[in-house]
């Protein structure tokens, strides 16, 4: 009888440590996570945006809005891929509803639109129904010819 009780404690003390190293990993997870969506910057006036055209080789604008559902969705792909496979890319928000005149000047009125700039220029704009496998295809190849 002791036998299978002292089983059973170690049999629940190994769930538990299991259950533990699950739960490690998982606010490992939570907190990269949380570390990627808090490296937003958000553009806020034209001056700004100009500036960082002029500065920065290569820059993705991301418009959106806070009550958007799938530019919510969408935004943390979007980052994934930048920070995965085109880690040279700058990544900048843009709220429509708190930067119309850049939205305006940019022609980017419906949510989500994706501009990326190489050397200042726009080179890929994507609206509305987007793919993560397209928007990735279509900046490979000035990636690889500006940084490779």
């Amino acid at each position: 009888m002791f036998i299978i009780f002292n089983n059973a404690i170690i049999n629940k003390q190994n769930r538990y440590y299991e259950l533990h190293k699950l739960y490690l990993i998982v606010v490992n997870l939570v907190s990269n996570y949380r570390k990627l969506m808090n490296t937003q910057k958000l553009i806020n006036s034209s001056e700004e945006l100009n500036e960082i055209l002029a500065t920065q080789l290569a820059v993705l604008l991301y418009f959106s809005t806070a009550s958007c559902s799938v530019g919510e969705a969408f935004e943390p792909k979007v980052k994934m891929l930048i920070n995965s496979k085109f880690p040279k890319i700058k990544f900048y928000n843009v709220d429509l509803n708190f930067s119309p005149k850049i939205a305006a000047e940019h022609s980017a009125f419906v949510e989500p639109t994706i501009l990326v700039f190489f050397d200042g220029k726009e080179t890929i704009r994507k609206s509305r129904n987007i793919s993560i496998y397209e928007l990735e295809e279509a900046i490979k190849r000035p990636y690889e010819l500006i940084f490779e």
